[in-house]
This record gives structure tokens, sequence and C-alpha cells, in this order.
């Protein structure tokens, strides 16, 4: 971290967390539109679907720790966070918003930095599959999660290998739980913010600035 200068933690925080928050800024409102075509609220699931279906994708080095990867683990971190902001707030109307976090995917400029040159996928025997993952592993988690299929997975992390001081293995982690466990549990009394439907601004918060967007 005492490596690490200000300006390059600051960029890594500006394309991965800046960046992935103005995306869906951006696109919210399309997002919206088509999933009003295709929600059901009624608990009856649309033919087609939803409509609306963000996904982001963050990294493993943060689920246990990576040396001299500081800036990307905060940066991180802060994608995990803002997908699970989005599932929360805008499940109602129709959203899934769920994270893929690849871990060693060959012929990326990341598996070389952090393989330190192992290549050969069967020298690394803390993956029980017995090889890095590909592209196109990452391609056909996103046409599970933008498919019919996945039509009920929201707020969750398809997670692959993590490389850290230790390595750990993790299996994909995919809750089909429609976001629910991230809100509180039902005996804290808490009920969810209905007025984040209503399209009215926040009132009574200090600071607020009109969006630019």
């Amino acid at each position: 971290m005492d490596q690490l200068s200000p300006n390059a933690f600051k960029s890594v925080i500006d394309i991965d967390v800046l960046g992935s928050y103005n995306t869906v800024k951006a696109t919210l409102p399309h997002l919206l539109e088509s999933a009003a075509v295709h929600h059901s609220p009624s608990g009856k699931a649309h033919p087609r679907g939803t409509g609306g279906r963000i996904i982001f994708v963050s990294a493993t080095l943060h689920y246990t720790g990576t040396p001299l990867q500081t800036h990307v683990m905060a940066a991180k971190a802060g994608v995990d966070a803002l997908s699970t902001s989005v599932t929360i707030e805008q499940g109602p109307r129709g959203i899934t918003s769920n994270v893929i976090a690849p871990g060693g995917i060959a012929g990326t400029e990341g598996l070389e930095r952090l393989s330190k040159g192992n290549k050969d996928p069967l020298k690394n025997k803390s993956i029980p599959a017995g090889r890095f993952g590909t592209v196109k592993d990452i391609a056909d988690a996103t046409i599970y999660l933008f498919s019919e299929a996945g039509s009920y997975v929201n707020g969750d992390t398809l997670v692959g290998k993590s490389f850290g001081l230790i390595l750990h293995t993790h299996a994909y982690d995919v809750a089909v739980d429609g976001g629910a466990w991230h809100m509180p549990m039902p005996q804290t009394g808490f009920e969810y913010p209905d007025f984040l439907l209503s399209n009215q601004a926040v009132t009574g918060v200090k600071g607020t600035k009109k969006a630019k967007l």
C-alpha cells in the first residue's frame, strides 16, 4: 500500500466505481422502461422474464486479500456494494442486479501479473476444475444471468477462483432469492422504503445536488 500513489489509486476508483455508477445512471431510465413492460409483480413470472438486468464485473482479490492490490480491492469492493444498492432500490421496479467476479482467466493481463508465470493449470492444484477460467466461461455466465433461467437471480455474485496470500477456492455462489438476503430480517421491524418508488426527490438531507446526467 505504501508503494501506491494517490493518483494511481484514484484512477482505478474512477474507472471501476465511478465508471460503473455513471453507466447505471445513464442507462437506468431505459432499463426501467423495459422492466415496466416485462415485470410481473403479482407473483407470476412474465413469459419473457424481466426487462431490466444489470451485470457488474468485479474480481475476487478483495475476498481474501492480495498484496500490492489495494487499489483494485477497494475498487471492486465498491462495485459489489453498488450492485447491492441497485438490487435493493430497483428490485421492486423489475430490475435485477448481479455481479460476475472472475478469478484467474487465461490469456488476460491480470492472470499474467498474478499467476507468477504458472500458466499450466494442472500445476495449480488449488483449482478443483484443474484449469484457469476462459473468456468463454465469463461470457456463458452473462448469458445465464440475461436469460429467462436467471430471471429470479438478484443481488448475487458468481465467484471464480481467488488469488490471495493463501489460495482459496470459491465455488459459484448463486442464491436464487430475488435479492432478499440483502434486506434486514423481519424481526428488526424494517420495512421497504416505499418512497423510493414514488420518483419524488429525497428531502431533509444536507448537501444534495442536482444530477448532471
